[in-house]
């Protein structure tokens, strides 16, 4: 028998600005310390030569599943719908914007 395995908690889906205004979104469980990850070095191959980062935006997930799969939409989005979704605008409006 399979056994259904629920990885529940703090899951977080995020976007940092990097030192040259690029954006950069991931996944993490704990965003502080992924934040410092980032600005040491560690965390990804994209934003290592763009330090330091900032945190722009972040949305809280119960569950491993969703979250992970907003990441997957989110790092499709274009520089103009992450600038919205930083900016203010509800995740929902941004991902129902057609033309970015």
């Amino acid at each position: 028998m399979e056994k259904n395995l629920k990885r529940h908690g703090k899951h977080f889906v995020y976007i940092v600005q990097c030192q040259d205004g690029t954006y950069y979104a991931g996944y993490t469980n704990n965003i502080a310390a992924r934040i410092r990850r980032h600005n040491a070095g560690f965390a990804s191959k994209y934003t290592r030569p763009r330090l330091p980062v900032t945190l722009a935006w972040k949305k809280e997930y119960r569950y491993f599943k969703p979250a992970f799969l907003m990441e997957k939409r989110i790092k499709k989005l274009t520089r103009k719908q992450k600038e919205l979704l930083v900016g203010g605008v509800r995740l929902d409006k941004v991902l129902s914007k057609k033309n970015g």
